[in-house]
């Protein structure tokens, strides 16, 4: 049994990854300042006496006794993100010097979930980890691409010259129960437009394509990661190699809604990626991970959620 801390844990993937390392036995402290963070993802664990939360802001210092520590917490949506550009570049920066400061201190094992943004909009398809990207420094998008690059050397930096023990995790397009369905996401916006009988807005003509992971096959290779004893650092790709355009997706979920919402198309956001598809060969071979779930699975175990929701 080990003591994790989860930044960011009462969001939607850190929710998740509280409730599975609960499930395996290990003491979780959820730290969440709850801008995106919902307490009712995490409700109903707050009983239970391995875990505590706390209401505290990442790029504020804190100090604590773990073993592990989990560093999701950022805005990861354009909405989200977007709303205080500057806050989340504090978020990114600051927050993974915290988390590094603590696991030197501490000698803890830190994991840094990092993001297919930070290979902006990709030249290379499928991206392989050693693409350095194509991102616009001063777009409307880099707080949040530039912030996890900027994460990212960080993390490398505290390897190379503290000898910290560090996991990086670039986190490909992820959906399931627990996402807000307000948060901007095309997953999310899809199905709760279906429900709701709302036009569905695709951005630009809805051939830019995008790889969907659904979020159990994500946070098991999460814990696979931090669990691997071999030492590498990252960067991994984790996501879903399945590529689909935004036009198929659309059509896929207005089938299973049943719904009679029709397509508009509205003009495409700066920086939007064209391409977006993870190369996940060395997820295979050094974890012996890859995704079980079909996107038709996942997306019925979503759409049923957002019934309960909406």
């Amino acid at each position: 049994m080990k003591r994790i801390l989860v930044t960011g844990g009462a969001g939607f993937l850190g929710s998740h990854l509280c409730e599975s390392l609960l499930n395996q036995g290990h003491e979780v402290i959820c730290l969440d300042n709850f801008f995106t963070g919902r307490k009712a993802n995490i409700i109903h664990l707050l009983d239970l006496p391995q875990f505590e939360c706390m209401r505290h802001d990442v790029i504020d210092p804190f100090k604590l006794e773990v073993d592990w520590i989990f560093n999701l917490a950022c805005p990861a949506s354009p909405i989200h993100y977007q709303f205080n550009s500057i806050k989340t570049v504090k978020t990114s920066v600051m927050g993974a010097i915290n988390c590094l400061g603590l696991a030197k201190r501490v000698k803890a094992r830190v994991f840094q979930a990092s993001t297919s943004e930070v290979y902006g909009d990709p030249n290379i398809h499928p991206q392989t980890e050693d693409y350095w990207g194509n991102v616009n420094p001063i777009g409307p998008r880099a707080c949040y691409d530039e912030g996890k690059r900027c994460a990212e050397t960080l993390f490398f930096d505290y390897h190379r010259s503290n000898d910290v023990d560090i996991r990086v995790v670039r986190i490909f397009n992820t959906y399931g129960p627990k996402m807000m369905a307000d948060d901007g996401r095309v997953v999310s916006n899809f199905v709760v437009q279906a429900l709701r009988g709302e036009d569905i807005t695709i951005y630009g003509d809805g051939s830019q394509t995008r790889s969907f992971c659904y979020v159990t096959d994500l946070i098991n290779g999460f814990i696979r990661f931090m669990e691997h004893e071999s030492g590498f650092p990252g960067p991994l790709n984790l996501g879903n190699p399945g590529e689909f355009t935004m036009l198929e997706l659309a059509e896929k979920i207005l089938n299973k809604v049943g719904s009679s919402s029709k397509i508009i198309h509205l003009d495409l956001p700066q920086d939007d990626p064209k391409q977006r598809q993870p190369d996940i060969s060395l997820a295979k071979s050094k974890l012996n991970w890859e995704p079980q779930v079909s996107l038709d699975e996942g997306l019925d175990h979503t759409i049923d959620y957002f019934r309960k929701e909406c």
